[in-house]
């Protein structure tokens, strides 16, 4: 089994307003990015446990002739809350990047 790690060339997240996450997940090769995009262990129901977020509030979206996939799901905290630990969303990827696909 790959690792997400081991397939991405360059992975961020950031702010999609005060009120979302968005990862991008970008791939070197049409082999890496299809491993994840077939993988039956990346699904809304996975990110939903790392994330701590409900699964149908997860967003999946594929782009296969950029090679990226982007996920987008809603924030635990609003953003600049008294307890939002990452304002720009920007340590939010690394959660996935030990996921066995």
């Amino acid at each position: 089994m790959a690792k997400i790690k081991e397939l991405v060339s360059y992975v961020r997240s950031k702010n999609a307003g005060p009120f979302w996450l968005t990862m991008d997940l970008f791939f070197d090769s049409k082999d890496k990015y299809m491993t994840l995009a077939n993988s039956p262990g990346f699904t809304r129901q996975t990110l939903s446990e790392v994330f701590d977020v409900k699964a149908e509030n997860i967003k999946i979206f594929y782009l296969p002739d950029l090679k990226v996939v982007k996920v987008s799901f809603p924030r635990k905290v609003i953003q600049g809350s008294p307890y939002d630990t990452d304002m720009h969303g920007g340590q939010q990827y690394v959660s996935v990047l030990d996921l066995e696909l």
